[in-house]
């Protein structure tokens, strides 16, 4: 019962400030602010919502191999990160010290309020029923986003996966990775142990964190390249969420 108030509340929280926030970036945008301006205002809604989600909701974080991640105000980094709930897409742009360009399904920006304030920024929305025209904008957009220093973030899995689970790891982020000579990032996250996929109750806990080595893409091909990313964001799962994985090898 408790748990189902605290989610309320936290829902309630977000979709009442979500509309300031959402505004403020359309009218931002409308007298001319651009780029890092705008990922600002959104950055500060997102750790709004992971910061309420602690305070109501008990859902807190902890970061494992932070300074695996390359230094330099225009390093680049293609984030390849487990996805078990919606928890790390906010979580992610909080915690990481570049903007964050996310990939997704242009459906997204029809959301009122949430997504048209993503398609105010620098977001790479693509179509995915034109699959080689989407990723050739993908590389296209990708390569500039990254030369200003923007981090490119990719779900591998594609989707929300259930806890203990492991999707069909596609090779689009290790692709963009040898096209852009970009080196990814493995990022390991247990989210689903507070809250779990399409679920409306979250759970108080501790979420974790873990952010690989980085690892090379230039002379690799892309399928190699992806399953050593799956190998190692599995493993690590496997080790973070031990409970999850009973009976399982």
């Amino acid at each position: 019962m408790m748990a189902m108030l605290r989610s309320t509340l936290h829902m309630v929280f977000m979709f009442i400030t979500v509309i300031p926030y959402s505004l403020l970036i359309l009218l931002s945008r409308l007298f001319g602010a651009q780029g890092d301006k705008l990922y600002v205002v959104a950055q500060k809604w997102l750790a709004l919502s992971v910061n309420s989600a602690r305070v109501i909701m008990g859902v807190r974080y902890q970061i494992h191999g932070q300074d695996n991640l390359p230094v330099g105000e225009t390093s680049p980094a293609i984030l390849l990160v487990k996805h078990q709930s919606t928890y790390e897409t906010f979580l992610m742009p909080a915690i990481m010290p570049h903007p964050l360009a996310y990939v997704f399904k242009k459906e997204l920006l029809y959301v009122p309020f949430f997504g048209w304030a993503i398609g105010s920024l620098d977001m790479i929305h693509i179509d995915r029923s034109q699959r080689a025209k989407a990723f050739a904008k993908v590389v296209e957009q990708g390569k500039a986003l990254l030369a200003k220093g923007v981090w490119v973030i990719m779900f591998p899995e594609g989707t929300r996966i259930p806890r203990g689970e492991r999707g069909s790891y596609k090779s689009g982020g290790a692709r963009l990775a040898i096209a852009t000579g970009a080196p990814v990032i493995p990022v390991a996250v247990t989210s689903a142990k507070c809250w779990p996929r399409k679920a409306f109750i979250k759970h108080p806990g501790v979420v974790a964190v873990s952010i690989g080595q980085p690892i090379s893409s230039v002379g690799r091909e892309a399928d190699e390249l992806m399953r050593e990313v799956e190998t190692w964001i599995e493993a690590e799962m496997h080790r973070l969420d031990p409970e999850a994985y009973v009976g399982q090898h």
